[in-house]
């Protein structure tokens, strides 16, 4: 009994050492292989040799997936490292582009108002101008009384503006033999009142003869003492070369 148990602790403890050497080199696996019962020393490194080929492999294959995940990491890193920059530059080319749209907007509408400004201007300048032309007209234009010396002066420079040849002797004359002076004279006894167009005004014109020699810018009044006037003096000449050379009923 004594030698058996000699034998025996001298076995379990090469079984240990040779289990913790197990521990050191394949780990938790082998030990446990050490440990069965029933197996003597060599049986039971053999055991734990061939149950550490296992252990091993299986190392290798998991820092394969480490690295695999490593890898798949860096990837994803990457990837989404790529996607915010790609994301982060999309940003700053709309911010780029509202920018800009957002100047020609505002140059689009400071070139408008210049241009509503210059027309506005434009056209403040044109009404003065014509204000100014209308006020150097009117001071221009002479002032003719109302009487027969007026009026025949007045006739005279429209008809000078015409191109209508008499003189103010030449007007006055006939005017004094036709009417006396009088505007509103009217002939109801002569051929033409006989025919039912009575001579009427300064130089005694009929109504027919008015329309057709009726100057423009004098009133449409066959009585109306310059109307009457130059329309006589225009029927003259074309009669007669010119209302001078009328001594008599013409």
């Amino acid at each position: 009994m004594s030698k058996h148990a000699n034998a025996g602790h001298s076995q379990l403890t090469r079984t240990h050492k040779f289990s913790l050497g197990g521990v050191a080199v394949l780990g938790a696996a082998a030990l446990a292989v050490t440990l069965v019962p029933g197996h003597d020393t060599e049986a039971t490194a053999k055991d734990a040799t061939v149950a550490a080929a296992p252990v091993a492999f299986t190392t290798d294959a998991g820092a394969k997936q480490i690295s695999d995940v490593h890898s798949s990491v860096a990837d994803q890193t990457a990837a989404a490292q790529k996607d915010a920059k790609e994301e982060a530059a999309k940003k700053a080319a709309e911010a780029k582009k509202k920018a800009e749209e957002k100047k020609e907007a505002e140059a689009k509408a400071k070139a408008e108002a210049k241009e509503k400004a210059e027309a506005a201007a434009k056209a403040a300048a044109a009404k003065k101008a014509a204000a100014e032309k209308a006020a150097k007209a009117a001071a221009a234009k002479p002032t003719y009384a109302n009487n027969l010396d007026g009026w025949i002066k007045e006739s005279l420079a429209i008809m000078k503006e015409k191109g209508i040849p008499g003189s103010y002797d030449g007007l006055h004359r006939n005017i004094m033999r036709e009417s006396g002076g009088d505007p509103n004279a009217q002939n109801n006894t002569d051929v033409n009142a006989q025919n039912g167009t009575p001579s009427k005004g300064l130089l005694q014109v009929i109504q027919p003869t008015f329309d057709t020699y009726h100057v423009d810018g004098t009133a449409n009044s066959l009585t109306d003492p310059v109307a009457n006037i130059v329309a006589a003096a225009n029927y003259a000449a074309d009669k007669y070369g010119s209302i001078d050379n009328v001594d008599s009923a013409y």
